[in-house]
């Protein structure tokens, strides 16, 4: 069962209203006045990382990429909780989450640890509250929305393919920026599988066509233009991808990518034409 079917079958479940028929990146829960955003990934040694990374590193993406999650619904960080394997060296691993918990004023909620018999698989649920409703999903794009991305599309494929990993490992989440933007938007979700792919699902879940100008992409200072048909199909960039009316006066550094236009034979467009192959990164 690939990811796509095995989402599909929890669909059948009983799901509690906030989680938005599994269509999103977050759920929602009411609780009193207040909206609580809730997010949760896994990262596995060999998928997400290199076996061999450092330990600070991995700490460092787990939670990031959770908190990226809640920048693209304009969320503020309440805590997390970690799911840790214990290996070699975690004692890197507490550093690490140190760095990124002090570095986003997150504090630890708790969490379990194993010691797993094969390759290792960490996993953090961040939880956030609201600043605004209703709060920004996948749903609210418009035809005739402008495309937006905050953020650039490529620096973790760079890092990755140049060993340093930077931008790979330690990703930066777009919180103030998500904030910021949270009031204005129409649709918002946080790059993770691919520019492309992530365009195709606000797409599909908003009833639009996303159509991308490939040159409108902002790539980092310095990449060829052989990257960027890879580049906007890699992920793990946690820019900000959104929807919002054209006139907007943005009040954070982002660039027009591309229009929502009415729905058509395909769901996503790049300059002008369906694009061939996979869209972006899937697990099979």
């Amino acid at each position: 069962m690939d990811e796509a079917s095995f989402i599909a079958a929890l669909r059948t479940l009983p799901l509690h209203p906030g989680a938005q028929d599994l269509r999103d990146d977050c759920a929602l829960l009411e609780v009193g006045s207040e909206t609580l955003v809730l997010t949760h990934d896994a990262i596995a040694e060999g998928v997400h990382y290199r076996p061999g990374t450092d330990p600070a590193d991995i700490a460092w993406k787990l939670v990031a990429v959770n908190l990226s999650d809640l920048a693209s619904k304009g969320a503020e960080p309440l805590g997390v909780l970690i799911g840790a394997s214990l290996i070699e060296q975690s004692e890197g691993v507490v550093e690490g989450l140190r760095e990124v918990l002090e570095r986003y004023q997150v504090p630890l909620l708790g969490g379990d640890t194993i010691r797993p018999q094969g390759p290792p698989v960490f996993g953090c649920t961040a939880i956030g509250r609201a600043t605004v409703t209703p709060v920004p999903a996948r749903t609210g794009a418009r035809v005739g929305d402008a495309l937006y991305v905050a953020g650039t599309i490529g620096a973790a494929m760079l890092g990755f393919q140049a060993g340093d990993g930077a931008a790979y490992l330690r990703p930066q989440p777009m919180l103030s920026e998500g904030r910021a933007l949270a009031p204005l938007v129409h649709a918002m979700m946080d790059v993770s599988d691919g520019l492309l792919l992530d365009a195709s699902r606000m797409a599909v879940a908003s009833g639009c066509t996303a159509s991308i100008k490939l040159d409108a992409v902002p790539f980092p200072a310095g990449m060829s233009t052989d990257d960027w048909a890879a580049a906007v199909r890699w992920g793990d960039d946690y820019a900000l991808l959104f929807a919002a009316p054209a006139d907007i006066v943005l009040p954070v550094p982002a660039v027009r990518i591309g229009t929502m236009l009415a729905p058509g034979g395909h769901p996503l467009l790049l300059d002008g034409a369906a694009p061939e192959g996979s869209l972006g990164y899937q697990h099979s």
